[in-house]
């Protein structure tokens, strides 16, 4: 006869009896009571108990949400500082991910076919899920037919935390090979304040100009920080 082995110990990471219980519990919670009827930490884990089934996800869950403060930021920040949170791995990452890529899409779906300019609050929310945790500037357009129904929106440039580099004569080209016949300009300043710049106003008069040429109108410029988006038309510099 072979000797008895010692038994392995279990770690606090693996789920401990009775787990798959609480699981199911949740579960039953968010299919009959809807997503409103659960908590910050309770969603994460949800999230997380997908991607690591053999894990206690809820202190991995609480740890998030100590280090981020939020459900939102949790789900949308770095990789390399969401690397950080032990026992999260690059599963319980993609994860996270998911679930910022559906968020995304959803919004984009409210915003497709329908004239923008009689949907800006459908629009505004759009940009703040795309673009307000964003830790560097991006430079996107929405390029509009001439119903000002969404063409595409592509993003155009990528800087720093405080510049982007925008080039007129490619916004114009792009527009052309699209066949749009109005634009939105969009950026976002990292730092939370949409306070424009006078280089942010010096190049969207430049971009204005230069489509103005070919025909194309610009409807507005945006600035999304964060939560409060300024719009250069409201302020009365477009």
């Amino acid at each position: 006869m072979f000797p008895s082995l010692p038994p392995v110990p279990v770690q606090s990471s693996v789920a401990v009896p009775g787990a798959e219980g609480h699981r199911a519990r949740m579960r039953q919670k968010l299919i009959e009571a809807g997503p409103s009827a659960l908590l910050d930490h309770e969603l994460i884990e949800m999230i997380l108990f997908l991607a690591l089934p053999r894990r206690d996800t809820k202190p991995i869950a609480r740890a998030l949400l100590a280090r981020f403060g939020s459900f939102a930021n949790a789900v949308t920040a770095p990789v390399v500082e969401l690397r950080q949170v032990e026992g999260l791995g690059e599963a319980g990452i993609a994860a996270l991910r998911i679930v910022q890529a559906g968020a995304t899409r959803l919004a984009a779906a409210e915003v497709r076919d329908m004239p923008l300019l009689n949907n800006w609050s459908r629009l505004e929310e759009y940009l703040t899920i795309v673009l307000a945790r964003e830790p560097i500037e991006q430079f996107r357009i929405l390029f509009l037919d001439s119903k000002n129904r969404l063409i595409a929106d592509e993003a155009q440039a990528r800087g720093t935390v405080n510049h982007t580099p925008v080039y007129p004569r490619e916004v114009v080209k792009r527009a052309l090979e699209l066949h749009a016949t109005a634009l939105i300009l969009v950026h976002n300043h990292p730092s939370g304040d949409p306070t424009p710049s006078r280089a942010d106003i010096e190049m969207t008069a430049e971009v204005k100009g230069a489509a103005a040429v070919m025909g194309i109108t610009v409807h507005d410029h945006l600035i999304v920080g964060r939560g409060v988006i300024l719009s250069f038309r409201r302020e009365g510099l477009l």
